[in-house]
């Protein structure tokens, strides 16, 4: 890249940044995404052919890197909000949870496919970690999360048609032991 090219990018230096600082949430933000672009653009050694156009160019690179920037703090928020309605923050204690269980439960997850039950048991009532349960099971974490959603989702969807209305409103004082038992010819 040509010394005039450089010379005019660090001219601009402090125009470039109040660009950035008014469009993100932090200053470090602003400079490491400022940096970024810098060495983006000094990587780009085709030379432009109006030079008087390189403030304007050097711009362009800017906002790309800023929607760049917004793109993965968006998918950042969606993960960690994903997360976070998956895990219970402030469970209570494991012997609590299983006092509290709707009976249902354990009628249930022997209707699952067996490796969904598997993974429930292993994971959500024995607290195994999934790094763990992948591991043994010769699967990769991400197969393992996958597989665990995938279970949740087929025993929700089976309390649900066995009990009704109770799974939404009060799961924990279930009354519907004695229908399920009924409906699928299990002891509960």
């Amino acid at each position: 890249m040509e010394t005039g090219i450089v010379e005019t990018l660090l001219q601009n230096h402090r125009a470039f940044r109040n660009f950035l600082v008014s469009r993100v949430d932090s200053e470090v933000d602003a400079e490491d995404l400022l940096q970024q672009s810098l060495v983006k653009a000094l990587r780009q050694s085709q030379p432009l052919r109006n030079p008087d156009s390189l403030v304007s160019w050097f711009y362009q690179i800017l906002r790309n890197a800023l929607t760049d920037h917004y793109r993965s703090k968006a998918a950042e928020t969606r993960k960690k909000t994903a997360l976070e309605r998956e895990s219970l923050p402030d469970a209570p204690p494991l012997e609590e949870i299983e006092a509290a269980l709707c009976g249902c439960l354990a009628g249930l997850l022997p209707s699952l496919k067996p490796q969904y039950a598997e993974m429930i048991r292993r994971s959500d009532l024995e607290s195994e970690s999934l790094a763990a349960i992948a591991e043994d099971l010769g699967i990769t974490e991400n197969n393992a999360s996958v597989r665990l959603h995938r279970a949740r989702h087929a025993l929700k969807t089976r309390l649900i048609r066995a009990c009704g209305a109770c799974t939404e409103h009060s799961c924990l004082d279930c009354t519907c032991q004695p229908a399920l038992a009924k409906k699928t010819g299990m002891e509960v």
